[in-house]
């Protein structure tokens, strides 16, 4: 079943294009990989990124959009990807970058494309525990920006995931979201009752 993805506010992939486009802001991003890529750098697949700020003892989480990733291919394969933000003055290019995410989005979007049911991707963080989640999200329909994540949709840890937690393999919310909890609990004080 394919994926649907969300098409990305037009202001948010021209900034891309322009940063693209500036040898200034490709020359100095530290991305060796997109300064040294033969050919046309090309930005696909954009897909809204989530923050889980908190997630409650029962499992659920509060989740606010904080911008739009980019993968940015040149030839057959993604070499970096490129983030835009929102800022009081609209759709703003953040920054460039490389690294194990994008192989690991590229897995994680290539898994999703062959489950049955259909599925809205999204990027979903979990900052306290510098994790990223592949978010598929139910409603392939739904607005991407909004929402939150619904117990039957999927979470997909990208890698590297937090140790105890395997890299793409997914995960219903309803079960992962309490695994969480756990971690993100704070730890008993040395000396304090249990």
């Amino acid at each position: 079943m394919p994926l649907h993805v969300p098409p990305a506010p037009a202001p948010a992939l021209r900034t891309v294009l322009t940063a693209l486009g500036s040898p200034t802001a490709v020359h100095e991003a530290r991305t060796p990989s997109l300064k040294n890529a033969q050919g046309p750098a090309v930005p696909e697949l954009p897909l809204p990124v989530h923050v889980l700020d908190r997630v409650t003892p029962e499992g659920t989480g509060a989740t606010r959009l904080t911008g739009w990733r980019f993968l940015i291919r040149c030839g057959d394969r993604a070499v970096a990807a490129a983030e835009t933000r929102l800022t009081p003055d609209g759709w703003a290019f953040s920054h460039f970058f490389e690294g194990p995410y994008i192989a690991s989005t590229e897995r994680a979007l290539r898994q999703a494309e062959v489950m049955q049911q259909p599925y809205q991707p999204r990027l979903l963080s979990v900052p306290e525990l510098y994790m990223l989640t592949l978010w598929l999200h139910a409603d392939p329909t739904a607005d991407g920006t909004t929402g939150h994540p619904a117990p039957t949709d999927l979470l997909v840890p990208l890698a590297p995931a937090p140790p105890g937690i395997a890299a793409h393999r997914p995960h219903r919310v309803a079960d992962l979201l309490p695994v969480l909890t756990t971690r993100l609990s704070p730890a008993p004080l040395l000396g304090s009752p249990a």
